[in-house]
């Protein structure tokens, strides 16, 4: 029984090491990425848009001919101001999960923005390789932004004494608009008699309180009495979390 048995069990072994030998004899066509998506990963957004001091979110479909080996990850940019605070942020990591190393992974993953990388564009590749030795990738851009961030300003550059002005740009804030502060003063103006150097502040929440994308869009009476001059504005976001965001201009105040 005992002899029959391995004279069973060897020509068994002998087609599992030929299979084995065959596999690594053939040749394999490199692995096909599809559906690569990333961004903001709290919201599992398709937008190639996060937020430094939270975490983006990335998948992609791999089909292989063979089994996946490793699956590399890299982030950099290129020639971005590194401001005080701040430090130069580049990413490598190489996944070798057992659920990816097969033949047709999905590849999910959510990796860590620090507080202190530089906002800005970043250059993304995505790289498969298999056991075969055949890699393929796929590469995007991803444009990480300050917890608040404000883009598309448009204001009036002048406007006259008792009328008013429009403003508008688009906020967004990963973790929700607390309120947007409007300011504005002059310095150096010499005001004549009844009129005054124009002073002014006024916050935002009505329309804005919460959301974390939303267009600001609002008119702001000038007073009658302003004197004429070059007057400085401030737009100040400010999120739930107490970060903010600022956006300073000036505007011409004319008599008529």
């Amino acid at each position: 029984m005992k002899t029959l048995r391995q004279a069973f069990l060897i020509p068994l072994l002998a087609l599992a090491m030929f299979s084995c030998q065959e596999d690594e004899d053939m040749t394999f066509d490199p692995a096909t990425i599809s559906g690569f998506e990333m961004g903001e990963g709290s919201s599992h957004s398709t937008e190639p848009v996060a937020y430094r001091g939270t975490d983006l979110h990335m998948e992609a479909t791999i089909i292989a001919n063979a089994n996946v080996a490793s699956i590399t990850v890299s982030i950099h940019a290129h020639d971005l101001e590194v401001g005080e605070g701040e430090t130069e942020w580049d990413f490598e990591k190489v996944y070798t999960d057992p659920k990816y190393l097969v033949k047709n992974p999905a590849f999910h993953e959510h990796i860590d923005i620090p507080a202190t990388a530089p906002a800005g564009e970043y250059h993304v590749v995505l790289e498969v390789t298999d056991i075969a030795g055949n890699t393929s990738e796929i590469e995007g851009h991803l444009e990480i932004r300050n917890l608040v961030h404000i883009s598309g300003f448009e204001m009036d550059a002048e406007v006259v004494r008792g009328e008013d002005f429009h403003v508008e740009f688009l906020i967004a804030a990963a973790h929700g608009i607390h309120s947007v502060t409007f300011d504005v003063h002059a310095h150096g103006l010499s005001p004549a008699d009844g009129e005054i150097s124009w002073d002014y502040e006024k916050e935002f929440e009505e329309g804005y309180h919460e959301l974390s994308e939303v267009e600001f869009h609002e008119h702001i009476d000038v007073p009658a009495n302003a004197t004429a001059g070059e007057y400085h504005v401030v737009f100040t976001v400010e999120d739930e979390e107490g970060n903010v965001s600022e956006f300073d201009t000036h505007i011409d105040v004319l008599n008529e």
